[in-house]
Parts: C-alpha cells; structure tokens; sequence
C-alpha cells in the first residue's frame, strides 16, 4: 500500500474501537502519561510506507550534515563487509547463542569458534589463541597481565607508537599493581629504536610495540624481539589486522604475544563499538592466556567434538586462580571476523591489503604535493600516514568537516607538540574522487596561510 491508498478512520470507526476496548474517549488511552509530557496535538502527516519512510529518514539525515567521507582510522576502521557477513552472522542459531557451557548442546558455536581460533593463528603466526577478547586496548593490557605473570617480573616498556587510547587502559588497568611502567617516545612517527632498547634491563617483563604503529609506520620488529629475549623479556605486539596481509606476521618477526581489535574484520564502526579483541601467544604461554580456549577432542563413540578446553576466567574457576575477569568474549563479533576472513581467502584477504596500501601511497602523493603540507612518516606504511600543515590540524578538521569531508586525526589532542599533524588513513572504501576531494579542500583551506 503507498502512501496514496492510506485512508484514516472515520469518527465512527473510532468510536466503535472505543467500546470495544472499553474506553469512554481517546484520553482514557493516554491516562497513564503525565499531561505534561502528553502532546499538544496528533495532527501527523499521511502514512508512508516503509520505503518511502527510509528515504524521508535519509533526506533528515542529509540536512544534519550526517553524510561524511571518512579518513580516520586510529583503531577503528571503515572497511567494506561483505553481505554474506550479517547474513550468516544473523542466523538464529549464531545471533541468540549464549555461553556455551553445555558441549553436547553447542557443537556449532564452538566450532565457529574453534574455526576462529585457527583462523588468528595463521593471521598472526601463534601456536595458540583464545575464544576472543573484549577489545584491541583490553586484549593489549590482558596481554601486559600475562607478561607478568609468565616472567615474575615487575616493568613494563611500551613504546609511544602504540595507540594512546590503548595506553591508557594500560595504566588503568594495572593502576593498583606494584609495578614499574616506562613509555618510550617515538621519533618522527616511527620506534625510536635507540631508546627503546636503552630502556630495557634484566627487570623487564615485556616489551608492548604496535605495528603499524599509531603514526603509520611499518617496522620490522625482528631485531627489537630478539634484544627483548636476550634480556629475559616478552615481545608484545599490537597489531592491525587488515596489514597482515601484506606485512610479515609478528610471529615471524619474533613476537611472543600477539594482539589486536578485530572491528576491521567484518565489524562495522557503530560508533566506536561493539567489536572484539584477539590474542595469540607460543604455546608454552598457554596456560596463562586469559579467557577461555575452545579445543577438538573425541567423544566416547570416537566422533569428532569441540570443548572448552581451557577456561582461566573468573567465572569458570577461582577467582584467585583466575587470568581474567572479563565476561564477554565479544563470540558474535568474533565470528563475523572468522565469516569475513573465509569469504575473501588468502588471495582475496592480500588483494584487500594491497589496494589499502595503493590506495594511501596515492593519497599520500596528492597530499603532499599541496604547498606547506609535508610527510612526517617516512618510513614504509600501510593505509595510514602522518602530514604536517602548516597551520592547527585540529582547526582544519573542523573546518573541512563542515565540507562533509572527516580529514584525519589531530594528533595535538595526544601529544601538544604535535598540534600541526594529521594522521590520514585510507581504506579499499575510498575513491580516486574522495581523495581528490580531500586534497582539493585541504588546498583551499591552507591557501588562506600563504596569502
């Protein structure tokens, strides 16, 4: 029925729907409300169907300025997901499904998540991985935990690349612990390499690196890992999912703890959230993983079955005893991240990195071209890079956004020094005309600085 086939009620069909209700009068509907909250009038427009109501709500949105191309990243990331992600994520079976502490009641969550787990391994090249975390910044100060608990030592090093937000649950986290956390500066959006491991010593229970690195860099952390171990200390890594198709695994770099957010793995950015953080490790760290591990064995009939092999969380054992208390493990997202990496495949998982890449090097030549506008990371990097302009980024931002153009993140909220830099991130999702777009306004907006 459209619009035009909608025909309100006569006064007597009302009043027949009165008595049959056994109202006296339309107040008598509304007499639970205050009449103060109630409204002056019901005078509405015509009905519309579903449709033509979406594309009013569309048009409202418009007038709000809700329509932007983004550029930012810092941890959470506009990526495509493919149909097939919600579709499948959305069965019943998946999208109702509780904790499952019954195995013969739950065979296909934990598959899935055996599956998933798999699936993190030979992203980041551990021998072992959880059922899943919260977030990329709590999977990061878990792994921290477990630093600690692995060696029995009590300092932290945690370079500056590392993202701000998840530095600073870190120290929330380990806020009331007996223990020594020393952050080190980058250099020129890149791991201060010197520093870093001047800092460490015979104390140190883990180095926390992140690569790429919050400004953009690509590092090739093999050396840093093998100076960690040969004081005794853990190798950290944070890592962007999304790169590892192109970027050497941290495993491979020598990592022995491997972190992350999965949002960009088929989770949309709603806002900041709901997403979910993964966690790989060497199998010797095994038992001090936070979470649970869901593992493969053999019921007494010889049939192949999934159990929770492992569960160190506060709720499953006690408390004292536990590596954990988180109680989500975020399960759902978890699986849209495990549909997504199946649907593209290796060959389609690379072919997603490589346009990121190609992507931002042109982004990163038509920026630069611009006249004051300059590179800060000039090291190798994957879809994200660091510019400084040649007035406050924080007041570009703004003022582009106006434009329906979200140019990057102000580094000056993080570091007062930096007040001038943006990191831009591009995704497979931009196009030549949105970075054109970018680059053409951004122009415009720096011309009024050399007038």
């Amino acid at each position: 029925m459209s619009s035009a086939d909608y025909c309100p009620a006569t006064p007597q069909e009302v009043r027949e729907m009165l008595d049959v209700i056994g109202a006296v009068g339309m107040d008598d509907l509304f007499s639970s409300i205050p009449s103060h909250l109630r409204a002056a009038s019901f005078d509405l427009p015509p009905g519309m169907t579903e449709f033509e109501m979406l594309d009013r709500l569309k048009g409202l949105a418009r007038l709000n300025g809700a329509t932007v191309t983004p550029f930012i990243g810092g941890g959470c990331y506009d990526h495509l997901i493919p149909a097939v992600v919600e579709h499948l994520a959305g069965r019943a079976e998946f999208y109702t499904a509780y904790t499952p502490y019954q195995p013969e009641c739950s065979q296909g969550t934990l598959q899935a998540l055996f599956e998933y787990q798999t699936a993190i391994c030979r992203l980041t090249g551990m021998e072992v991985a959880n059922a899943s975390l919260y977030d990329g910044a709590t999977a990061l100060a878990e792994a921290a935990l477990m630093a600690l608990r692995v060696t029995g030592r009590n300092r932290l090093v945690i370079d500056g690349g590392v993202n701000p937000f998840s530095r600073e649950v870190i120290r929330t986290y380990l806020a009331n612990l007996d223990l020594e956390i020393m952050e080190v500066v980058s250099r020129d959006g890149a791991i201060d390499r010197e520093a870093l491991l001047a800092a460490l010593d015979d104390g140190t229970a883990a180095l926390l690196v992140q690569n790429p690195t919050f400004y953009g860099t690509v590092e090739d952390l093999t050396a840093i890992a093998g100076a960690a171990h040969e004081k005794g200390a853990l190798l950290v890594v944070s890592s962007y999912p999304v790169s590892l198709g192109l970027v050497k695994s941290p495993g491979e770099m020598g990592a022995d703890i491997v972190v992350g957010d999965g949002q960009s793995l088929g989770n949309a950015m709603s806002f900041g959230g709901p997403s979910f953080g993964f966690i790989g490790a060497l199998k010797k760290y095994i038992r001090n993983m936070p979470g649970r591990i869901v593992g493969e064995t053999l019921d007494n009939q010889g049939r192949r079955g999934f159990v929770l092999t492992l569960q160190a969380r506060e709720q499953h054992i006690k408390r004292q005893k536990a590596t954990s208390n988180i109680c989500s493990n975020q399960g759902l997202c978890a699986l849209k991240g495990l549909i997504f990496l199946t649907s593209l495949g290796k060959e389609g998982f690379r072919e997603l990195a490589q346009l990121n890449r190609e992507k931002a090097e042109y982004a990163k030549e038509v920026l630069t071209a611009i006249e004051g506008v300059s590179l800060v990371t000039t090291g190798a990097t994957f879809n994200e890079f660091t510019i400084r302009l040649p007035k406050d980024a924080d007041e570009v931002v703004a003022r582009l956004l106006t434009q329906g153009i979200a140019a990057g993140l102000p580094l000056g909220r993080y570091e007062p020094e930096l007040t001038e830099c943006l990191v831009v991130t591009v995704t497979e999702k931009r196009t030549k005309a949105e970075i054109d777009g970018l680059a053409d306004a951004l122009e415009q907006e720096l011309e009024s600085v050399h007038c």
